[in-house]
This record gives C-alpha cells, sequence and structure tokens, in this order.
C-alpha cells in the first residue's frame, strides 16, 4: 500500500478540524476565561481519555502557574499558525506540566505533533522523488521519534527499503549452497544418519565392521563384492556418522553412495567402481563478460585441475556445462566463484582541463610620421590650370571675380570637383608673395582599446578497468593527410555512364570538356589521430594503493606544412603512478605562453623617459594552460586471498 498521500490528507483534515478548536480557545485564554472541555459526544483517543481521568484526580495548580500555562498556551498557538509544529509542542507540553488540570493543552500537544509528523512525512516523500534517499531518511527517523507509533511513517521507511534493495547489484556469479543444489539437473540424494556419538573398539573382518558401524547410527549398509574378508581392528571414540565414515574408509579403502536416507552402497575405492556407482551431475556455468579465451582457460582449469572429463563450451550464451560427480562440482563452482569475485575493478576518472586567455591593448598618440612642403603660388596654379573650364564657369556664373583666386579655390574644393591631400590634414603659411610655402602634416591617430577572450573546457571521461587489464581513451579528431595520389598517366578519362557515354546532358557537357585533356588524379588519404590519447593499466596491490601505468600522448598540428602536407606536433609522458584510492594526480601540465609589444612614434622624441607613454603602444598577451588528472576509484575490491603474515627470516645459522 502506498502511504506517501495519506500524510498531505491527513495533515489538511486536521488543520480545518482543530483550527477552530484552537483559535476559540485562543479568544477564551485571551478573556481570562479557561478553555472548554470536549464534551463526551466529540470522538477522543485512548491517550486523551487517559488523560482526562488523570486531570480529574491532579491537584489544584496555583494562580501563577495558571497564568504562565495560558500565556504559554498562547505563544504556542501562535507558532502553530506560523507551522512552527515543533516549538509548539514544547509549548503546549509545558503549560500542560504547569496546568494539569486542563486536558485541552494535552490535546493541543496532539495535535500539534500530528501536523509536525505530517510535515515531515511529505518532507520524506519529496527528497525520495528527488533521489535524495539520506535525506528522506532523516526526516522518517525524526518523525518516528516524534510519533514511535505512526504507521504513515513506518510504511514509508519500508519502501525507501524496498528501493534500495532494488538498486543492490546482483553477484556476477549465483551463491549455490548444498542446501539448495538449483544448478543441478536433479535433486542429490542425502543419508539422514541417526544423530549422536559413539565410540567403537573392535576386532572384525571388513565387511561386518562396516554392517556394524553404519547400523550404530541407522544406516543399512549393502556391501559390493569387491569388499574382501579380511580382519582389521578399529578403535574411535566419541565420534559421529560423517568422522565415523571417514575412519571406516580409510581402514577399509572403500566409499559410499546413499541410495536413499537410510541405506548406502559401499563399495571399494577404485576408479572402476567409482565409476560404476557414484552419480555424475550436469551443470550449466554461466561466465558472462568473459572473453572467448578466458573461456577455453576455464574449461582447461575444469579438465586438468579438477578432472571433469565432459566440458562442453557455449560461446552463444557465454556458458560452459560440465558433467561430474557432485562434489567436483561443488568444488569447481567454489574455486570459480572465489576466482571470479576476487578480480578487482578500476574506474579511472580523467578530467582535461583547459584554460586559454588572450588579451590585446592597443592605447596612446601616434604623431604625424611625414610632412608636406609646398609653394602655395605654384599649387594654386596647377589647380586653377587642371580645373580651367570649372574656373570660367565659376566666373561666367558670377560666384566669384576674375581675380579672386581664393574665393575660385574655395568654390572648387567646397563643390568637391577638387580634391587633394594637402588640403585635408591642414597647412601652416609661411613666407610672403611668390614664395610663400606651406606645410602640410600627415595623419595622426589616438588610439585607446582593449581586447580579452578568456576560454575554460572541462572535459570529464571516465575508463573502467580490471585488475590488470589496459584500456585505451581518445579524445580529439582525426585529420586527413594525403600521402600519396594515383594516376593513370594518360589524358583519357574512365567511362562514366551520362557524362561521356549515352545519356550526356547540356550540364554535364560543360564538365565534359574542362576534364579532357587532363591527367586523372586520385588521392590517397591516411587519417591521423589529432588531441590526447590516454593508455593506462590499473593494477590494485596489496597496501591498497593502485598503481596505473599511463602512456600519454598528445598531437597537434603545427601550423606549417612540407610539400603540401602538414607537419605534426607530438608531446608524450610515460610512466607509473601509485597513489591512493579517490586520491586525484597530475600526470601532465602544459603551459604556453607568449607575450609581444610594439610602439609606434616620432624617433629621438618617444625615447625620451616619460614620453614614452604618449606614444602608441600595441601589446598582446597569450597563455594557455593543459592539466589531465587522473582519480582512480576501486569499484569492486579484492576478497581475503587468507594469506599468512609475512615473517623474517634469519639466514645467519643456516650456513
Amino acid at each position: 500500500m502506498d502511504l506517501r498521500g495519506c500524510g498531505m490528507l491527513s495533515a489538511c483534515l486536521a488543520t480545518r478540524a482543530c483550527t477552530a478548536a484552537l483559535l476559540a480557545a485562543f479568544a477564551a485564554a485571551t478573556l481570562g476565561q479557561s478553555p472548554a472541555i470536549p464534551s463526551p459526544a466529540q470522538p477522543a483517543t485512548p491517550d486523551a481519555q487517559a488523560d482526562t481521568t488523570t486531570t480529574a484526580a491532579a491537584p489544584e495548580p496555583r494562580n501563577g502557574d495558571r497564568r504562565r500555562a495560558v500565556k504559554l498556551y498562547l505563544s504556542a498557538t501562535k507558532l502553530y499558525m506560523e507551522e512552527h509544529f515543533e516549538e509548539a509542542i514544547k509549548s503546549y507540553d509545558e503549560a500542560a506540566k504547569l496546568d494539569p488540570t486542563n486536558p485541552n493543552y494535552r490535546l493541543a500537544a496532539g495535535v500539534a505533533r500530528s501536523h509536525a509528523v505530517s510535515a515531515l512525512i511529505q518532507s520524506a516523500a519529496k527528497d525520495r522523488l528527488r533521489g535524495d534517499d539520506a535525506g528522506a531518511r532523516v526526516a522518517l527517523a525524526h518523525a518516528l521519534e516524534l510519533d514511535p507509533k505512526n504507521v504513515e511513517a513506518t510504511q514509508h521507511l519500508y519502501e525507501l527499503g524496498d528501493d534500495a534493495a532494488r538498486t543492490q547489484p546482483e553477484r556476477p556469479y549465483p551463491l549455490v549452497s548444498s542446501e539448495q543444489p538449483s544448478l543441478s539437473l536433479g535433486d542429490v540424494i542425502q543419508l539422514e544418519p541417526q544423530a549422536g556419538l559413539h565410540s567403537f573398539h573392535v576386532r572384525m573382518d571388513k565387511r561386518q565392521m562396516i554392517e556394524f558401524v553404519f547400523k550404530a547410527y541407522g544406516v543399512t549398509a549393502m556391501l559390493d563384492d569387491s569388499i574382501e574378508g579380511t580382519s582389521v581392528r578399529f578403535d574411535l571414540d566419541d565420534a559421529g556418522f560423517e568422522a565415523a565414515s571417514r575412519a571406516v574408509s580409510m581402514i577399509t579403502h572403500s566409499f559410499y553412495v546413499a541410495l536413499d536416507e537410510h541405506r548406502a552402497v559401499v563399495a571399494e575405492d577404485t576408479t572402476a567402481n567409482r565409476a560404476k556407482y557414484v552419480r555424475q551431475a550436469m551443470e550449466t556455468v554461466y561466465l558472462s563478460g568473459l572473453k572467448p579465451e578466458e573461456m577455453t582457460e576455464v574449461s582447461n582449469v575444469a579438465k586438468q585441475v579438477f578432472d571433469v572429463k565432459q566440458a562442453q563450451i557455449e560461446a552463444s550464451t557465454n556458458a560452459i556445462t560440465l558433467r561430474a560427480p557432485r562434489d567436483t562440482l561443488d568444488a569447481f563452482n567454489s574455486t570459480i566463484r572465489q576466482l571470479i569475485d576476487g578480480h578487482s575493478q578500476i574506474l579511472v576518472d580523467v578530467k582535461l582541463i583547459q584554460i586559454a586567455h588572450t588579451a590585446s591593448r592597443n592605447t596612446g598618440v601616434q604623431p604625424p610620421q611625414t610632412f608636406t612642403a609646398f609653394n602655395v603660388y605654384a599649387e594654386e596654379q596647377s589647380i586653377l590650370n587642371q580645373n580651367a573650364s570649372l574656373v570660367q564657369q565659376i566666373i561666367s556664373s558670377g560666384l566669384a571675380a576674375p581675380g579672386d583666386t581664393l574665393a575660385i579655390l574655395g568654390i572648387l574644393l567646397a563643390s568637391g570637383q577638387v580634391t587633394n591631400s594637402i588640403f585635408s590634414n591642414g597647412v601652416a603659411l609661411f613666407g610672403g608673395g611668390l614664395t610663400q610655402s606651406a606645410l602640410s602634416p600627415g595623419p595622426a591617430s589616438a588610439n585607446f582599446s582593449l581586447n580579452s577572450s578568456d576560454s575554460r573546457e572541462l572535459d570529464d571521461m571516465q575508463l573502467r578497468l580490471g585488475d590488470g587489464e589496459t584500456g585505451t581513451l581518445k579524445e580529439g579528431e582525426r585529420y586527413p593527410i594525403q600521402t600519396s595520389s594515383f594516376s593513370s598517366l594518360s589524358a583519357s578519362i574512365p567511362n562514366i555512364p551520362g557524362l561521356n557515354s549515352a545519356g550526356a546532358s547540356g550540364s554535364l557537357s560543360s564538365i565534359l570538356s574542362q576534364l579532357e585533356g587532363s591527367v586523372p588524379n586520385v588521392p590517397q588519404v591516411q587519417y591521423q589521430d589529432l588531441g590526447l590519447t590516454l593508455k593506462a593499466t590499473a593494477n590494485v596491490m596489496r597496501s591498497d594503493q593502485v598503481a596505473l601505468t599511463i602512456d600519454l600522448n598528445i598531437t597537434a598540428l603545427s601550423g606549417s606544412l612540407i610539400n603540401g602536407n602538414p607537419i605534426l606536433n607530438n608531446r608524450s609522458y610515460s610512466g607509473v603512478v601509485t597513489i591512493k584510492q579517490d586520491s586525484a594526480v597530475v600526470i601532465a601540465s602544459e603551459i604556453d605562453k607568449s607575450e609581444s609589444r610594439d610602439i609606434s612614434g616620432t624617433p629621438g622624441l618617444s625615447e625620451i623617459p616619460g614620453m614614452s607613454n604618449l606614444t602608441d603602444k600595441d601589446a598582446q598577451k597569450n597563455y594557455a594552460t593543459l592539466l589531465v588528472i587522473i582519480t582512480p576509484h576501486v569499484v569492486r575490491s579484492t576478497q581475503d586471498s587468507g594469506r599468512t603474515p609475512m615473517r623474517r627470516v634469519d639466514m645467519k645459522g643456516s650456513q
């Protein structure tokens, strides 16, 4: 049953039902009257009834305590209206202690407690929807502290437990116990001997002794003809059936096979008898995730180590089917389970951080670099002679007198019919008469600009590796590079239907005319990996540290060409880093920095101390940073192999 909405519904109903009562009690307390006791017709909880009974026998409080209780009740009601339920509960409880004769104080505390629990349940439901199971668990635990018998909070805790159980990863290899032989083709028959300890001190032949010992535990032994009747002595004290049967097997060189719960066949321990009597079990072991060569190794282990005669690999399902005695299959399962569970896995977290900054600053004044000197009279006559027709039009129209040279020149320049660079920057006159000259400076400029750009890039990559496994991680792009070209060494083009054969169109004919007479050239292209290539091998050490064998290569275009082919810049790093798990290490750090500065000014003037700040300066700064950070996380730890502690051996006395 899902009770996530019950908390909200109960909170709303409780709020509407008790708000009027609290307001009435608030008004009564303000007027100096004691709050009214609920009538018997109103529903009341068993706790409320018990409190009423206790209140009847409680002594009358003092007037000062009664007034303090009313003040606490008023303050608690304000807190309740502001939805501070837990603070209101404390004030209600203190008021009930000061005036135990008024049951409404405890009733109000119960209502506030119900609202506080409902608010915590709603908060837990929101946290659960957001995926914050820890926050939801804390809220529900606090709700149960306020109301230990709350069914809704308990139900929500059960749902959190179910969510956690569903997220638990399954074991890569299922556990199989002897009590549940789920992987066997049929149930294995087990003897059920009588419990108890027995002592044996007998001397008799083997057949009689086997029957005598088995019968002591309620098991009937059916002897094979291979058991000889030679006499042996058997002494054993306080032994159960397992110990006694093992001792008998060692003395008589025999073994037994259960027929049912109380009968067993006993035969001489030979290869032929075991093949004759021991039951064969068939089992399919699923080994998902193993490579074909690893599956072959598992099959070889089953055949060579455990003497499994029949072992068949099923590549389609990644499983191996075995046929052998039950004890052999149990030993094989236990060994393979330990090998698979003991295989560590490491999650390598690689962060590639790139930071680039470019700044360009151009400030200052660039004074004129050139000056032009000319004779004013000669320049005027040159302009008038070049524009004689325009001068006649100006004079004939009455805009200027025939001898007014300056007016005529002004009209020509203002109309835009005459342009000259010497008039664009102004002139400085000196001299007089026919020798009057002018000096025209070149253009001057003032610069005040700043260009700045910053870029930050973070690439977060993860690589999951097994213990001792090698993985490769690539970040970048593949760039085509022409390595060679193929040519038919003839001017004839291949036969292309629709182009130079039947079906040629007008638009294709122009293409055909361009190809005729040219030698077809087919380029051969090879793609080169640009960017970062990381090759890592992870090993978990006995000290719980992780050893990373790293081969890092960074390839980029240099920007120059040789015979049309780009030149590549390569930077590589190889080494072994040993760090603790969940710790980060910087395995590569590259910083490129360049700075340039240009000054434009007047020779001599710009070199004077203090005057260089007035000239034009163009400064550019560029720097780039590359960081490669690796953090290994052991997501699957190895099992304890049960090794003995290391001991120091003193070899001095052994010589």
